[in-house]
């Protein structure tokens, strides 16, 4: 188990109640540390990423409140708050927090997908709420 810190927390304001069902979810399960780095995102932002690369869409389920996007915390104590360390970006990572956010996801019964799985462009922090289930 770990606990959000409190930057997470916010973080996760405006993103949908069934996604921050999950992440809380996954926090309780995870013996990995994790921080959400964004959660919903304003159309202004949308384009600055987009411009830069790092999104290939304006239709993200970021402006809804419908994704997250977590990042793995490397700690250098075993407090179970993320609080000394820093973010670590190997890819290995992100696949084991996968598993964790998926049986999250299955522990509560919510459906999620993740960027990981995607066949182009494999977005490994990014988990969102399916379109099909969740529109706009």
């Amino acid at each position: 188990m770990i606990k959000l810190n409190e930057t997470s927390k916010k973080r996760l304001v405006g993103v949908h109640p069934d996604l921050q069902k999950v992440i809380n979810k996954a926090a309780e399960l995870s013996d990995i540390k994790f921080v959400v780095t964004e959660g919903l995102r304003s159309v202004e932002r949308q384009r600055q990423l987009v411009k830069a690369g790092a999104s290939k869409t304006m239709n993200s389920r970021h402006i809804t409140g419908h994704a997250v996007d977590l990042a793995v915390w490397i700690d250098t104590d075993a407090d179970g708050v993320v609080d000394n360390g820093e973010i670590r970006w190997d890819w290995p990572l992100y696949a084991k927090l996968s598993k964790i956010v998926k049986a999250a996801a299955e522990a509560v019964g919510i459906p999620i997908e993740w960027g990981g799985d995607w066949r182009s462009f494999k977005d490994g922090p990014h988990y969102q709420l399916p379109f099909k289930k969740y529109p706009k």
